[in-house]
């Protein structure tokens, strides 16, 4: 069961309110003289570390984008830089492709990437063929150019390529030789 950030929210707050608990709990401990307060500063610490991830979990969603008639994909290339490959089906049409690399470029948004100064995320998406026995040549069929400041970028520039598509149908008919 995935939680929302909402969720996580209500989750940090319940843990805060305990981490007061301990807390207080460790004062008197500590002015008590009791054996055990040592043990509380533990349980007080260890409280407050989940409490602040908790809280770092409410403000971001960990849930996956999904976008209507996106395919599976895989990510076969991300270093957390500007640069990304991912690997889709032989089957995948131009329309689809769009909307992969959409959901690809939104679940691969990520505030801490590494772009050594670039301003922009480039995921590109590839499939493999098999031009004759024994060769794989991977083909590049799109890509998507977002930013890599804002979370929902309105300015994100998609493109397929139309020749490898083309290249991508002689690979999908069947051949004809294995029939006869």
């Amino acid at each position: 069961m995935l939680f929302s950030p909402a969720e996580f929210g209500l989750i940090a707050q319940g843990m805060g309110i305990f981490v007061l608990f301990c807390a207080l709990l460790t004062g008197i401990a500590f002015t008590q003289g009791w054996g055990w307060r040592f043990r509380a500063v533990g349980v007080t610490a260890f409280s407050v570390v989940l409490t602040v991830g908790l809280f770092a979990l409410s403000l971001a969603p960990i849930t996956p984008t999904t976008v209507q008639g996106a395919v599976r994909y895989r990510v076969v290339y991300d270093r957390n830089g500007a640069d990304a490959v991912i690997a889709v089906g032989k089957e995948i049409t131009p329309e689809q492709l769009s909307a992969t690399l959409q959901e690809a470029a939104a679940n691969l948004f990520s505030l801490g990437r590494n772009a050594y100064g670039q301003e922009n995320l480039t995921i590109r998406a590839r499939t493999v063929v098999h031009p004759q026995e024994g060769l794989t040549q991977p083909l590049y069929l799109g890509q998507i150019v977002r930013s890599l400041r804002q979370r929902h970028d309105p300015h994100m520039v998609l493109t397929t390529d139309a020749n490898a598509f083309a290249i991508l149908q002689k690979f999908r008919q069947p051949d004809d030789s294995a029939t006869h």
